[in-house]
């Protein structure tokens, strides 16, 4: 039920936002404002993707614990989804998520809500038996008929 709210009320909410606005300020700079607020977070997601990216970079060469850092990222993702669909609700929501404390509050909240059981890094491999290896032996004679693979011409 609540998914629905939020899919009904967002957009209830954009539009009284555009109304409000609108009537205050007028059309024309209504969607001028929209259109900055959507190039400045282009911008501001850009570099703080990238930032997270070379930190997620970091933690790998560093062999530390990504899951902060994947965080921050997919909530730098999420803000730039926020951003750049047109109204003031998710411009706002938006450009909160790029603050890092925010993300950092929201990250605690999450945690305080989750249970990470197990954690395994890199992948492991069984030891390899003698039996399984299997030796092939190669006909060396060239054929006149093709493989039966691929048609002929």
């Amino acid at each position: 039920m609540w998914l629905f709210l939020l899919f009904v009320g967002v957009p209830v909410l954009e539009i009284a936002l555009f109304l409000q606005v609108g009537g205050w300020v007028g059309m024309w700079p209504t969607l001028g404002i929209v259109i900055l607020t959507a190039a400045v977070g282009t911008v501001l997601v850009r570099s703080q993707g990238l930032a997270q990216l070379a930190k997620l970079q970091n933690s790998f060469q560093e062999m530390r614990d990504p899951t902060e850092t994947l965080a921050h990222g997919a909530m730098v993702l999420a803000s730039g989804l926020l951003l750049l669909t047109p109204g003031f609700f998710t411009d706002a929501v938006g450009f909160a998520l790029l603050v890092p404390g925010i993300r950092t509050v929201i990250l605690r909240y999450v945690r305080s809500k989750i249970r990470v059981q197990s954690f395994q890094y890199g992948a492991q491999s069984a030891p390899r038996a003698e039996d399984d290896i299997i030796d092939l032996t190669v006909d060396a004679e060239p054929r006149d008929k093709p493989s039966g693979w691929t048609k002929p011409d």
